[in-house]
Parts: C-alpha cells; structure tokens; sequence
C-alpha cells in the first residue's frame, strides 16, 4: 500500500457519514454480544469486534468529490463479497430521494485494509470505475487527536513487472451544513448514561462555549499582533531593504480585508430590532422562571404553616402567628 494518493482528488466527508457507520457498528457489535450471564465460567476468549459494510454515496464536481451519505449493505463471510441484489435496491431507493447523488464507494470498520478488501473494492468499479474506500477504526484511543477515518483510492501500480491495483491513503476535510452542525451538537450533548443531572450538562456546555471564546479571542490577538507588526514592517520595508518586523503581504490583507467587510452586515437596524428582541424575551423568561420559583417556595411554606396550624388546633391550643 502506498503512502499517499497522486490523483489530486480534493475529498470533503461530512459528519452523517462519520455517524451512520458508527452508529452502524454499535448496532451489530450489541447484536453480536452475548447476554449477561450466558458465558461458560468465562474461560472463552472474548469475540473478535465484527466488521460493518456499506456504500458511500455524494456528488463529484470536476476535482472534489464530496461525500453526503451512507446506506448499510450485506455481506457474506463465506464468499467474502456482498449482496449485489441488495446493494442495487437500496440504490435504486436511494435514487428516488436523492437523484443527485451517486455511488462514490463503499466504507468498512477496523484498524487497518484486509487482503479481502480489494475483492469488494473491484466487484463495486463497475458502478464507479474509481471507487473510494473509507475506513473507520472503532477501537478507543485516548492519545489520538484527529478523526479515526482514513479514505483510499486504488491506483494501478507495477511492482515486480507486474501491474497490480493497491490502496493509496487520501487526505480529506471535515464539510458540514446547518442542519448536520445541530445534529452533531444534539448528540455531543445527551444526557450520559452514568445519570448526569441537568447542571452537570449545562455547566460542561457553558464551559465548551467559554473554551471556544477564550480559543477565538487568543486567534483575534495573534492575528492582530501579526498585521502590527506587518504595519511596522512595511513602513519601514519602502525606505529600509531589511527590517525586523514582518514586510507586508498583499495575499494575506486581502484576505483579512474580505473578512472584516463581512462585519458591518450585523450593524443593520434590522440586526439591532432582532438583538433587542431575542434579549428582551430571554430577560422576560428569565424574569419568569425566578417569579415562578419564588412563588412554589411560597406555596410550599403556606402548606407547611397550614399544616402545622391544623395540628395545634386539633389539640385544642391557641397559636400566634408573629
């Protein structure tokens, strides 16, 4: 296998592909997984995690391939190919909803490429002739910090005078849209399992949004510092041949000039009336909840006085109220 592609593919995976094979592996390992209690005194070697398989699907402009989707396929062990009867009903239900996107490839769970891989990669070329191959490893490593997917193409290589297809790794950006980016941020917040309360949610949430703002105000700053010193070094860098300070850059003003001009599109009437109003309305149910509040807590020591009033009266006392 090679190290890296020199098709000069730019590929872009979005979030749900990422979380259909997951949620695809989870579902077959719990599956697979015996019952609690079934095991033979527990001297039987834990099973080995099973491999999911299924097809990637998206839109090829010119050189990007962007990949939307992921539908499920079935495989057999035996003849170690897939269901091709399977795979084109699902096709052809997925064309009806989507009849923009296309069959790019197809995607597998595990560590690494299997001998068998390139068996299913072949039979899938005619239906693209250049299929791609995503690969999730599920297996938990706290010390890595990228994404465990890896994507190859197959390129035709000749080793030892004889011309043979191998896997090539790809690099590929992460491409989200609105809807994936609420979607990604509902499952990152679900209530865990070890029966976290509501605070305990809020709190790690307020802290995300706190480290994000804390990250993005250290990028402002380093950004300014940065066209400071390439204010002084461009002075000087007309009258000096060499200054210390950093000599200007037309490429990189520009682009911080098209991204201050997106800024005085908040400075409209229209963006203060909203402003107001969205802060107006969270003032008032905040203002809300507290007379709310206030006004349970009341109740339950009115209940509480009655109570304890009623008693004192049935044994025949008088009580003062101070």
């Amino acid at each position: 296998m090679a190290s890296s592609s020199s098709s000069g593919l730019t590929f872009k995976l979005h979030p749900l592909v990422i979380v259909n094979i997951s949620d695809h592996y989870t579902r077959v390992k719990s599956q697979a997984q015996p019952p609690h209690g079934s095991s033979n005194g527990g001297s039987s070697p834990p099973p080995q995690p099973p491999r999911v398989f299924g097809c990637v699907i998206g839109i090829q402009r010119g050189r990007t391939v962007e990949i939307f989707n992921s539908f499920e396929l079935l495989y057999d062990p035996s003849t170690e190919s897939l269901d091709r009867s399977f795979l084109e009903k699902k096709q052809e239900l997925y064309k009806k909803v989507f009849p923009n996107f296309y069959i790019l490839g197809w995607y597998s769970t595990g560590s690494d490429v299997q001998e068998s891989d390139m068996h299913i990669h072949k039979a899938l070329m005619d239906i693209n002739e250049s299929p791609v191959y995503v690969i999730l490893n599920p297996a938990i490593n706290h010390s890595q910090k990228d994404l465990p997917v890896t994507i190859y193409e197959s390129e035709l290589h000749v080793i030892d005078g004889i011309p043979q297809l191998i896997f090539v790794r790809s690099s590929y950006t992460i491409e989200t849209v609105e809807a994936e980016r609420i979607s990604v941020d509902h499952v990152a917040h679900l209530k865990p399992s070890d029966g976290g309360s509501a605070a305990t949610q809020l709190a790690a949430h307020l802290t995300g949004i706190h480290s994000a703002i804390k990250m993005l105000n250290s990028r402002i700053r380093v950004l300014h510092n940065y066209l400071l010193s390439m204010q002084r070094g461009g002075f000087l860098y007309e009258f000096v041949e060499m200054a210390g300070d950093i000599p200007m850059e037309d490429s990189l003003l520009r682009q911080v000039s098209s991204l201050l001009r997106r800024l005085p599109a908040i400075e409209s009437g229209k963006f203060q009336d909203d402003f107001q109003m969205e802060y107006n309305d969270t003032l008032l149910i905040t203002y809300l909840a507290m007379l709310t509040n206030c006004s349970s807590t009341m109740n339950e020591l009115v209940d509480k006085f009655n109570t304890a009033y009623d008693r004192h009266s049935r044994r025949g006392g008088r009580t003062a109220f101070i």
